[in-house]
């Protein structure tokens, strides 16, 4: 099974921002009383309506504006707050027994009465179908879920887990209606049936339309009469030309370095009717190391690499500057966060470090490497990016690189298969903490499929850093845990997005859209 489809279609400006954002208008322009429906073009589709399967980004933006989840994250913010729930806390020190008590008068848009037994139903039932693309490997320490009365329900953890409450509170953590769901299969006619602001109204391959649940109770307040998401497909000369045309009024997802640099440059020279939000973002990319490969599995030829790869030149020729160079494997914005990488390797590239790191191995003559890509799972600049790489080891004399791209599905079969021995990946959050890019790539059973562990890792800082509820208290071991990776290399960190959307004026809110909770909130859009 795999952490989120493990990584999932991630144009490179779709970053998710580990703060507010800059260049929106602010919320000045309208209210629920005088808006009218926002449509939003997204590059990425919408896999699944059904919150036991789908765990890819679109699937997760249906999911995080129909369903609720006992815990939600504020705008701006990355700590999980009450939503369906009243309350929610550890009611031991082992942080393993999680107690949440149900608001008051909570119903699913059809009107039935939501309860302890639809949440107990919920976790149970995406546990039992276990879906190869659903959220059930996020729930490995989930022992059992009791409901001692209709208001209150307790989760049972076979491990401390301090990160649950994140992860409960994430498109996971979706609480459908037991009345309308089959405990033991998915539904497949592409409704959906949720209790959070908006409901689905009809869902077809080329748009979702949303409107406001009168059923609502919760924290949102929504600021428009609806939704509608138009599906590009991955075509981004379609979603450039909807903007244009103004048959959308947000480009959300899937423009190319490019696209963005075509819009900067035509509202810098005129009145273009559009703004460009950007910010930072946690969607992050890295190569992997096969550390069972007879070259790749050599610390030599990961070192000397590490040593040459110029971060900077790469996000400017490939990105034009759409990326941030990333020293470390937490990202920044996320706690944690350090600079092992910069720290060890250096930010400029040096053929003479990178050859005695080569020579320190008993390596002489040129290495000769195969770079493995995929032309579009990770954005639509992947081969470029790949093929800059190689050109950068090339120049330093030391490499014979060349570059390989194979589609999707057989380039995962093939890594699974040990065939390849530097690979690319890229990575969106979960949920907004430093456990959600260390557990999944290092834990036991990691799904980089590169043939790494470390017993310090596994054994001690993993465990350690889960189990601490005081969140700012993991910063010494996950530091360390980084310089780890930074000595061993199993991975070597690429870039860090930056987040892009283009709104046309008039279009407000967009900047609570966006922030490192990966939430995309349709309800603080409107118009004016």
């Amino acid at each position: 099974m795999n952490m989120r489809n493990q990584w999932p279609v991630l144009p490179v400006m779709a970053g998710l921002a580990s703060g507010l954002l800059t260049g929106c208008g602010t919320e000045t322009g309208g209210s629920a009383s005088d808006s009218s429906s926002v449509v939003i073009g997204m590059s990425d589709d919408v896999l699944a309506t059904d919150p036991a399967s789908g765990y890819d980004p679109g699937s997760w933006l249906l999911f995080n504006n129909v369903f609720q989840s006992l815990l939600s994250f504020p705008k701006g913010g990355t700590d999980p707050e009450p939503d369906a729930a009243e309350s929610c806390a550890f009611t031991d020190t082992q942080t393993k027994v999680y107690k949440c008590t149900l608001r008051d008068g909570l119903k699913f848009s059809n009107g039935d009465s939501l309860t302890s037994e639809d949440v107990k139903f919920s976790f149970d039932r995406m546990l039992k179908i276990n879906d190869d693309a659903g959220p059930a490997i996020m729930f490995p320490m989930l022992d059992k879920v009791e409901t001692p009365d209709e208001k209150t329900v307790v989760f049972r953890l076979n491990t401390p887990d301090a990160t649950f409450p994140s992860k409960i509170a994430s498109g996971a953590g979706s609480i459908v209606d037991h009345r309308q769901y089959d405990a033991g299969g998915l539904r497949e006619d592409g409704e959906a049936v949720g209790s959070g602001p908006y409901k689905l109204d009809s869902f077809s391959d080329d748009e979702a339309v949303f409107s406001v649940n009168e059923h609502y109770t919760g924290n949102a307040e929504t600021r428009n009469s609806g939704v509608t998401m138009k599906f590009f497909h991955g075509d981004r000369t379609a979603l450039r030309a909807a903007l244009r045309e103004k048959r959308i009024d947000i480009a959300y997802r899937g423009l190319s370095a490019a696209d963005i640099a075509e819009i900067e440059k035509a509202d810098d020279s005129s009145s273009s009717g559009v703004e460009i939000i950007d910010g930072t973002g946690a969607e992050v990319q890295h190569l992997v190391f096969n550390m069972d490969d007879p070259v790749a599995g050599q610390l030599g030829v990961r070192k000397a690499m590490a040593y040459l790869l110029d971060r900077e030149a790469l996000v400017e020729d490939v990105y034009q500057g759409t990326a941030t160079p990333l020293y470390s494997i937490i990202p920044a914005g996320i706690g944690g966060h350090n600079t092992a990488f910069f720290d060890t390797y250096g930010a400029r590239p040096s053929k003479a470090r990178a050859a005695a790191a080569l020579q320190a191995d008993g390596i002489t003559g040129k290495v000769k490497l195969t770079l493995w890509s995929t032309p579009s799972r990770y954005g639509p600049s992947t081969d470029e990016e790949l093929k800059a790489i190689a050109g950068q080891l090339n120049a330093s004399g030391l490499f014979d690189a060349d570059v390989k791209s194979v589609e999707y599905d057989q380039y995962e079969k093939d890594i699974a298969a040990g065939k390849y021995g530097v690979y690319v990946k890229g990575w969106v959050p979960d949920y907004p903490d430093a456990d959600n890019f260390t557990s999944p790539f290092f834990g036991k059973g990691n799904v980089l499929d590169n043939n790494y562990s470390n017993d310090t890792i596994t054994g001690t800082l993993i465990p350690r850093t889960g189990a601490q509820s005081d969140r700012t208290a993991t910063e010494d071991d996950y530091g360390r845990l980084q310089d780890i990776v930074a000595e061993e290399l199993p991975i070597l960190p690429v870039w860090q997005a930056k987040q892009y959307a283009v709104v046309h004026d008039g279009v407000y809110g967009l900047e609570y859209c966006l922030d490192a909770s990966t939430v995309f909130r349709f309800w603080e859009l409107s118009k004016g």
